[in-house]
């Protein structure tokens, strides 16, 4: 009789009794990646031994477990960058959008003062033109409109220069962003390369 084919009955129940071990610990890895999943807790060797209730070597060790624990790793990787790449993308509309508003604000402030230097310009014109036919009055009152003008100018100046300061602000925000964006993203692909 040949030994080497024919286990012996104790040795094959220990067999069977290792299967079924392996089994129940590879339901439960999967039943805690599930839980992991539904939670939307980080999923990794760790957690995933934790909540199955075995070692990290059985983890290693096990092909199935290994590529199980794996894909579940890459997957939460992937939806993580995406909900941080959704983050980063409203942050950036609004930095963008705060940024056009400020740029469409400097715009508008600059076209009205070049309409106010323009109407200046028409109205120290016409002094010069017809200040010897003008009364003292007359004289009083486009003097008095012409300060008028000229403190709105310089209002308008001190707008723009305001506008364009928070246009820097901006911009520089953006720019902050932009970094922050590049590091988030650094880190994902270091968590992503450590997997």
């Amino acid at each position: 009789m040949n030994t080497a084919t024919i286990p012996e009955p104790r040795t094959a129940a220990a067999l069977a009794a290792r299967r079924r071990k392996t089994e129940t610990a590879l339901q439960r890895v999967h039943q805690a990646i599930t839980r992991l999943r539904r939670e939307k807790a980080q999923v990794s060797v760790a957690a995933v031994a934790r909540r199955a209730d075995v070692s990290r070597t059985f983890l290693y060790d096990n092909t199935e477990a290994r590529t199980a624990v794996a894909t579940a790793m890459a997957e939460a990787g992937e939806r993580r960058s995406q909900m941080l790449a959704e983050q980063d993308d409203r942050g950036e509309a609004t930095w963008r959008e705060r940024a056009l508003n400020a740029e469409d604000a400097l715009k508008a402030a600059q076209t009205e003062i070049l309409a106010q230097r323009t109407r200046i310009g028409e109205v120290l014109g016409q002094i010069r033109d017809l200040e010897a036919e003008w009364a003292e009055e007359a004289i009083q009152r486009i003097t008095t409109e012409n300060t008028t003008l000229k403190q709105r100018v310089r209002q308008l100046t001190t707008d723009n220069r305001t506008l364009d300061q928070r246009l820097q602000a901006a911009r520089s925000n953006l720019r902050f962003q932009d970094r922050r964006v590049a590091d988030l993203e650094a880190r994902i692909a270091e968590t992503s390369g450590r997997t």
